[in-house]
């Protein structure tokens, strides 16, 4: 690896065994300003900051008092509403091993499980007033595939939402290029007073990653 001098582009040579695409990821990572800035502020992972420019536009975070986090890993969305709403209730479930965050409940297991919803209302202790969900499918390698999976989960942490948020409460979910399908957008319309995709510049340029942002729960009155 080149030291490479103040200002300059760092270069990872190809070490023997290690492929072409973990050699670019690797330099890019290495030359990631959000990446860098993440390590200095404490932050698990430069994702710290897409939810910070989505709060920053969409102003959710700090009016939180009891947040669910669907896709929790590495953690650090929690981080940020721990740093900025300290007194919020926050729960977070992923397939993968999180290393513990002060203040975070934190389950280890499938969101898809039938369990997972119960459990995550009891550990917050009652309803949520914002869910935020980060949960993408491990791809394939085919496009469409790959769609169809995480986008089964976005309509998951959707219904998980729509069936326990507060009144007024927000749902903030990753979605893929195109933005969220249209039958859900529709649901999200029906139940929410806005919905707006967004994609925070924190979100690289070559990736398909957007977000959708719905506030104003009407209530699970209007529930089918």
């Amino acid at each position: 690896m080149s030291r490479g001098r103040s200002g300059q582009r760092q270069r990872v040579k190809t070490a023997k065994g290690r492929k072409i695409g973990s050699t670019r990821w690797l330099e890019r990572q290495l030359n990631d300003p959000y990446v860098k800035k993440a390590k200095a502020d404490g932050y698990r992972s430069r994702a710290a900051y897409k939810l910070l420019e989505l709060d920053e536009r969409f102003k959710f975070v700090r009016k939180s008092r009891a947040v669910v986090d669907l896709g929790i890993a590495p953690g650090g969305w929690a981080q940020v509403v721990r740093k900025y709403v300290p007194d919020a209730a926050v729960v977070g479930i992923d397939l993968l091993p999180v290393d513990p965050i002060d203040g975070v409940t934190i389950f280890e297991m499938d969101f898809m499980d039938d369990a997972a919803p119960d459990k995550l209302i009891d550990a917050l202790g009652g309803s949520p007033d914002l869910v935020l969900s980060d949960m993408a499918a491990n791809t394939v390698g085919h496009q469409q595939t790959d769609h169809l999976r995480t986008m089964a989960l976005v309509e998951a942490g959707a219904w998980f939402a729509i069936e326990n948020l507060q009144k007024g409460g927000v749902f903030v979910a990753k979605v893929l290029a195109g933005g969220t399908d249209n039958e859900l957008l529709q649901m999200l319309k029906k139940h929410f007073s806005t919905v707006k995709h967004a994609k925070p510049p924190a979100s690289r340029k070559g990736s398909s990653e957007w977000y959708v942002v719905a506030q104003g729960f009407k209530g699970r009155q209007g529930a089918d």
